[in-house]
C-alpha cells in the first residue's frame, strides 16, 4: 500500500533524526512519496518517543513522537563504534541513499562518521542536510522555547503589561524544517540539472530571524522599538479579540473603508467621529477604541457577529478550539490517517500545505509511526547482514 507510484519521486533518505525540526522536515519528505528511514541510537532511540501519553500501551510510542514520524520506516544503529560506522556507510552505498539527514551537534558529525566529505566520498551525488542551533561552526545547545527567547519571538508575544510568552507552537523547530524542505527541494532540482549533490546547512537560529523581517526593519532602519502588543495590531485598528455574549471573536478591520461600514450600521452609530475615521486617528485611541468596541460586541452572540461582519465585508472569526478547527469544513475533509494494524489505533494529521499527488495516490494514508528498529530485520537483512548477530554485538 504505501510502496512507491508512478506520482513518487523514488527518493531515499537515511535520517539520523530525533525530537521536532528534522522529524517534522521528514514527514514532509514522506509526503512527497520519499521513503525515510529513521535511524536511532539503541536501547531507547528518540527521547521524544518517551514523551506524552502512553496512548497506544506501549513504552516508548508515546503520543509526542508519533505525529511527526507517520510514513517512515525505522532502524536501530550504534554509531559509536567503528562497525557502526561502516554498516551506516554501507547503507548510504547500497540502499543507495540520495538524501541523508541529521539534527546532531555539529561537533559529533565527524566522530559519528556522518560528516558531508566522509559521505560525499561514498556517495558522489549526495544531498547533505545538516539542521542545528546555529550553524556547523557552532556546537551550542539549542531548544525552540530558548530560541523564541533568544530571536526575540517572545518580546513580540503577550500583553504589553505582561511577561513575555514562548508560542503556542515551536515555531522555530517547525520553521526550520519549513526552510530545509525549501533546500532540499533546491538541491534535488540542481542535482536533476547537474548530477552533482550538494551540502545543505540550516540554523535555526538564522532561520526564526529571517521571519522578523518587519521588526528588524523597523527597529535598526528607523529607531521604532517593536514590542508585544497583547491581540491588537502595530498598524491596524480596531484588530483585536473581542468578547460576544457566549464566547470571543477576533475582528480585523484592515482599511478605512471597512470601518466606514462598520461604523454606519446602528450597533456601532456611536463610533461613527471623525477622530475614527482613518486609520491613523483610531491607532492613536486604540485602547479607548477597544475599550467602546467591547462594551458593544457583548450585546450579541458569535454567531450573530459572524454574520454580522460577514455582511460588511469585514474578516471576522469566532476563537476557536482545536476540535472547533478539527471539523472545520476545510479540514475535516482533507485529514490524513496512520492506521495500526496492531492495536487498530489511528493516528490522523492535518493536511500538509498542498495535498501531493503522493497523498491523493494513497487516499491520504501514512504508515503508522514505526517502533523502535521495527525495519532492522528487512533492511539490514535486504544488504546480507546478520541481524542477529548484530543484536548480540549491541551494533542495533
Amino acid at each position: 500500500m504505501f510502496s512507491n507510484t508512478k506520482s513518487a519521486f523514488r527518493i531515499t533518505v537515511l535520517s539520523l533524526e530525533q525530537a521536532t525540526t528534522l522529524p517534522y522536515l521528514t514527514l514532509h519528505l514522506a509526503q512527497e512519496g520519499m521513503r525515510v528511514i529513521r535511524v536511532e541510537n539503541p536501547p531507547r532511540g528518540d527521547p521524544n518517543r518517551w514523551v506524552g501519553a502512553n496512548v497506544l500501551g506501549e513504552e516508548g510510542m508515546n503520543a509526542y513522537f508519533l505525529p511527526n514520524n507517520a510514513g517512515k520506516e525505522a532502524i536501530t544503529l550504534n554509531l559509536a563504534s567503528d562497525e557502526g560506522k561502516k554498516i551506516l556507510h554501507a547503507l548510504v552505498a547500497k540502499l543507495p541513499v540520495d538524501i541523508f539527514a541529521t539534527n546532531q551537534r555539529s561537533k559529533d558529525y565527524a566522530k559519528l562518521g556522518i560528516d558531508y566529505e566522509t559521505l560525499r566520498g561514498i556517495k558522489r551525488d549526495l544531498i547533505w542536510v545538516g539542521i542545528t542551533g546555529f550553524g556547523p561552526d557552532s556546537n551550542e545547545a539549542a531548544y525552540d522555547p530558548i530560541l523564541q527567547a533568544r530571536t526575540g519571538f517572545m518580546e513580540l508575544t503577550g500583553d504589553p503589561d505582561g511577561t513575555p510568552l514562548v508560542f503556542g507552537l515551536p515555531m522555530v523547530d517547525l520553521g526550520a524544517g519549513e526552510h530545509a524542505y525549501g533546500q532540499v527541494m533546491r538541491a534535488l532540482y540542481l542535482r536533476e540539472r547537474t548530477g552533482q549533490g550538494s551540502r545543505v546547512d540550516i540554523s535555526m537560529f538564522q532561520s526564526a530571524v529571517s521571519w522578523m523581517v518587519n521588526p528588524v526593519m523597523l527597529t535598526k532602519s528607523f529607531g521604532q522599538m517593536v514590542g508585544r502588543r497583547g491581540n491588537t495590531h502595530q498598524f491596524f485598528a480596531p484588530v483585536s479579540v473581542y468578547p460576544t455574549r457566549d464566547g470571543f471573536i477576533y475582528l480585523a478591520v484592515g482599511n478605512d473603508k471597512q470601518w466606514e461600514a462598520i461604523a454606519a450600521t446602528r450597533e456601532f452609530a456611536v463610533l461613527a467621529r471623525d477622530e475614527y475615521a482613518r486609520n491613523t486617528g483610531r491607532i492613536a485611541a486604540v485602547k479607548e477604541l477597544g475599550r467602546e468596541m467591547r462594551e458593544i460586541t457583548t450585546a450579541k452572540d458569535t454567531k450573530e457577529w459572524l454574520e454580522f461582519f460577514g455582511a460588511l465585508g469585514v474578516p471576522a472569526s469566532r476563537v476557536n478550539t482545536i476540535a472547533d478547527v478539527i471539523e472545520d469544513e476545510w479540514v475535516r475533509g482533507k485529514m490524513l490517517t496512520a492506521r495500526d494494524e496492531k492495536t487498530g489505533a489511528t493516528v490522523h494529521l492535518p493536511a500538509p500545505a498542498v495535498m501531493t499527488e503522493f497523498l491523493r495516490e494513497q487516499n491520504a494514508t501514512l504508515k503508522f509511526p514505526p517502533r523502535l528498529g521495527e525495519d532492522n530485520e528487512e533492511i539490514f537483512g535486504a544488504l546480507g547482514y546478520n541481524v542477529s548477530e548484530l543484536k548480540a554485538k549491541g551494533m542495533i
